[in-house]
């Protein structure tokens, strides 16, 4: 198992869709339970939303309940299976307790990833101001990321051209794998 962990905008999506074309990974995330809740009410759910749903969830279910959502899901898959979004403490145990499990942090500085994330149009509040990306990355779904990105296994930073991050995932798999 691969967590991927990285702040918004650092290139997470695009390693999971590499590992998965490349390798035949799983894609999991962390946020598909949020997600598949609100797509049951909205067409396209903002940042903001899932943060909030999240909070709520984790109040009312405790601090692990999205490991908890995937926990059978993983035990019944087989293969490499890739867990994108890592963003809490809780998120990085989960993938630590599963034997030989590695976590891979993108990172980027956070002026590009703001470049990126207006450019992308992913969420229904991506087209903000370089000051709201600097509050958001302060909330309490955001704030852990480099913390636990101190204790991933590999750190590659994402500031380069796409041939570039995925030679650097290449030779993070290939230690992996081994």
């Amino acid at each position: 198992m691969v967590g991927l962990l990285g702040e918004s905008g650092s290139g997470k999506d695009t390693v999971a869709n590499y590992l998965k074309e490349k390798h035949g990974a799983q894609l999991m995330r962390f946020a598909d339970p949020i997600k598949e809740t609100l797509n049951i009410y909205f067409e396209k759910s903002s940042r903001e939303d899932q943060q909030w749903l999240y909070l709520q969830f984790k109040e009312r279910f405790g601090s692990d309940v999205l490991g908890k959502a995937l926990r059978k899901k993983v035990e019944a898959s087989e293969g490499l299976i890739v867990i994108n979004g890592l963003r809490m403490p809780d998120d990085y145990d989960f993938v630590k307790s599963f034997s030989g499990s590695q976590i891979l942090y993108i990172t980027a500085d956070q002026k590009l990833r703001w470049e990126r994330t207006v450019n992308r149009h992913e969420k229904s509040d991506d087209n903000i101001s370089f000051e709201k990306f600097q509050e958001q990355e302060k909330v309490e779904t955001e704030i852990h990321i480099p913390e636990i990105g101190v204790k991933a296994d590999f750190t590659i930073r994402n500031e380069k051209d796409l041939d570039y991050l995925l030679q650097s995932v290449d030779e993070a798999m290939e230690k992996i794998m081994l």
